[in-house]
C-alpha cells in the first residue's frame, strides 16, 4: 500500500510475504550464535533430498550444528506464516534537497551534522557530504534521500509468554524491518527518485549492495550518533508510521531503522 504524502514524500506498508524475499539471513542465523556457512540452508530446496544432500556438505562435526540450522530455519519460517496474518511493515521516505555546507549537509533548511572519518584511508570520501558534487555556494541543490521503517508495534509483544518464541519474532522483526527498507529502496532507486530506472539486479545481488549509491543507516560507522534521529523525525514524520523517540534519540519499536539515501555513484561507506 502506498499513500503520498506530497510530491517526493512516501508511506509504503507492506506484508510480511512481501518483504520475505528480502531478508538476509545471514543476520538472522548470527543473532543465534550460527555462522554465515550455516545460513546457506536459506538458499536450499525445501524437499528432504536437498535438505539431506547440504547436510552431507559439512564435515562430521559439524552436522549436528547443520541440522540445528536447518530445523530453526523451518520454525522461522513458520512464524512468519503465523505473523503474515496480523503483522505489517511500515516505510516512510523524503526526497530532500539539499547542499554540502562543510563537513554537513543543509537538508530542506535543516543543518544535518556529519561525523568526518576518523581513520586515514587514501581510497575513502571521508565523509558523507563529500558525496555532494554540488556544495552550498553553487547555488544549485542536489537531492537526498531520508527513511524510517519499522515493524508494527503489536508484534514486539508477540509470544510474550513463551521466551522461545518471543526471541524467536524478535529476531525475525529486525530482519523484517531491514527487508522493508531493502524493497522501499529498490522502489526509490527505480521509481520515486528514479535515477535507476533500468537496474535489474537479483536479490542476493541487492543484498550485497550492488546498487548505485549507498543507504547510510543511523547506529552503524557512518552515521553513529542516534540523536541525529530528532533531525529524521522532523523532516520525515516517522510518527507517521508509528516510531516515537527516548530522550536519547532511541527509536521504539525496537526493530526499526532510518537514514540516508545516497544517489552518487561513487559513494561507499
Amino acid at each position: 500500500k502506498r499513500t503520498i504524502l506530497a510530491p517526493g514524500h512516501e508511506l509504503l506498508s507492506y506484508r510480511i510475504h512481501e518483504v520475505t524475499p528480502y531478508i538476509n539471513w545471514i543476520y538472522f542465523f548470527h543473532a543465534w550464535g550460527f555462522q554465515p556457512r550455516f545460513a546457506a540452508i536459506a538458499n536450499i530446496h525445501g524437499c528432504d533430498s536437498c535438505r539431506a544432500l547440504w547436510l552431507t556438505t559439512f564435515p562430521e562435526e559439524e552436522r549436528t550444528k547443520a541440522s540445528e540450522a536447518m530445523q530453526l530455519f523451518k520454525e522461522a519460517n513458520r512464524m512468519l506464516d503465523r505473523l503474515d496474518e496480523t503483522i505489517s511493515i511500515h516505510c516512510i521516505f523524503r526526497l530532500c534537497q539539499a547542499n554540502a555546507d562543510g563537513d554537513n549537509l543543509l537538508i530542506e533548511g535543516t543543518t544535518f551534522p556529519l561525523l568526518r572519518q576518523q581513520t586515514h584511508n587514501p581510497m575513502a570520501v571521508h565523509f558523507l557530504s563529500e558525496y555532494f558534487v554540488r556544495p552550498l555556494s553553487s547555488g544549485t541543490p542536489d537531492i537526498v534521500g531520508l527513511f524510517a521503517s519499522t515493524i508494527s508495534e503489536e508484534a514486539e509483544e508477540t509470544y510474550k509468554n513463551d521466551p522461545y518464541k518471543h526471541l524467536l519474532v524478535q529476531t525475525l522483526n529486525d530482519r523484517l524491518a531491514e527487508a522493508a527498507t531493502e524493497k522501499m529502496h529498490e522502489y526509490v532507486r527505480k521509481e520515486a527518485w528514479g535515477y535507476a530506472p533500468d537496474e535489474s539486479l537479483s536479490i542476493p545481488d541487492l543484498l550485497v549492495e550492488k546498487y548505485q549509491g549507498i543507504r547510510p543507516a543511523v547506529g552503524y560507522p557512518s552515521l553513529p550518533d542516534q540523536s541525529v534521529n530528532f533531525l529524521l523525525d522532523e523532516l520525515l514524520g516517522m510518527k507517521q508510521i508509528g516510531i516515537t523517540l527516548t530522550e536519547h534519540g532511541a527509536m521504539h519499536p525496537h526493530s526499526s531503522v532510518c537514514g540516508m539515501m545516497l544517489a552518487h555513484p561513487a559513494s561507499r561507506y
